[in-house]
């Protein structure tokens, strides 16, 4: 009898994985990258449970990576918006422009 084979683990867990570790460590592009995660992951939990491959650990990390990096730079967009927003919408920052003594050259 033949030694059993161990269940092909799924390409997109792998992918889901790499793509939600890299959302973490990538600044600007973390945001891209953890949606891409999310869906990866999400598809390969039903081709998972189709074709009875391995990789749900693996799928199950990209996912929870994905969200986690979605989460932290969408937060980190949401600040700088309400930063720039509340700068905007100051004098005072106008005035500390102004009072900038100008550049002369000796």
């Amino acid at each position: 009898m033949p030694p059993m084979q161990p269940p092909k683990t799924n390409g997109k867990a792998i992918a889901a994985l790499v793509l939600g570790i890299l959302s973490l460590m990538i600044p600007y592009v973390g945001l891209i990258l953890g949606i891409i995660a999310i869906v990866l992951a999400c598809l390969s939990f039903k081709e998972i449970k189709q074709r009875q491959e391995g990789g749900r650990g693996l799928a199950i990390g990209g996912l929870v990576c994905g969200i986690i990096g979605t989460a932290l730079y969408g937060i980190i967009i949401i600040i700088l918006v309400i930063a720039l927003m509340a700068i905007g919408a100051t004098d005072s920052y106008y005035d500390v422009l102004s009072s900038i003594p100008p550049l002369t050259t000796a």
